[in-house]
């Protein structure tokens, strides 16, 4: 797949089956992710691979997470099956630096790019990528498991496997009323 055909066919793939990334095809991917901008060279954020048995012990912060959160037991229990609707997840997290010249914005742009790349290279390598956030993405409990510190801030978890089935691909976005041209 050439660089061009991966970007303008991007789609997020929600079904996922083993088997997940080789160490060799994970190893591809931090390194895409290595290459995200980043002003600096900061590398605000860090990666937690969830796989194998790691996998459980997401879903028992998730469920613990909804535990805390008051949920009923039966949301309880969806939130513990969420994890295990791949054969690995990774947790981004902006690990913010203080810097004068890098401000918190930037620095959570570039955590996003790595996360961007993280999926593109699992797609370059013929895998299938979903990134999610929603409300574990921003529970205190959750972030404190995955080592986020208070200033920092759980950018997505991005599920990864092997496609179920094949992905059909979004029609293409009209941009015309985000695009603004100024020209001599």
């Amino acid at each position: 797949m050439d660089a061009l055909e991966l970007l303008l066919t991007r789609s997020s793939m929600p079904r996922l089956v083993s088997p997940g990334p080789t160490p060799e095809q994970l190893e591809l991917m931090l390194q895409a992710a290595a290459r995200a901008p980043d002003h600096m060279s900061l590398q605000p954020y860090h990666f937690s691979v969830f796989s194998g048995k790691g996998v459980d012990k997401l879903a028992e912060i998730f469920a613990e997470a909804a535990a805390m959160q008051g949920m009923p037991e039966l949301q309880q229990e969806r939130a513990q099956q969420l994890p295990k609707r791949a054969p690995m997840v990774i947790a981004v997290c902006l690990r913010y630096q203080d810097n004068d010249k890098v401000p918190r914005e930037e620095q959570a742009a570039s955590a996003a790019c790595a996360t961007l790349l993280l999926q593109q290279a699992a797609f370059a390598q013929g895998l299938g990528a979903i990134w999610r956030t929603g409300w574990l993405a921003e529970d205190e409990y959750v972030a404190e498991q995955l080592g986020c510190g208070s200033d920092d801030a759980i950018i997505g978890f991005l599920y990864v496997g092997t496609p179920a089935l094949p992905t059909p691909i979004k029609p293409s976005k009209d941009l015309s009323t985000k695009v603004s041209y100024y020209t001599d």
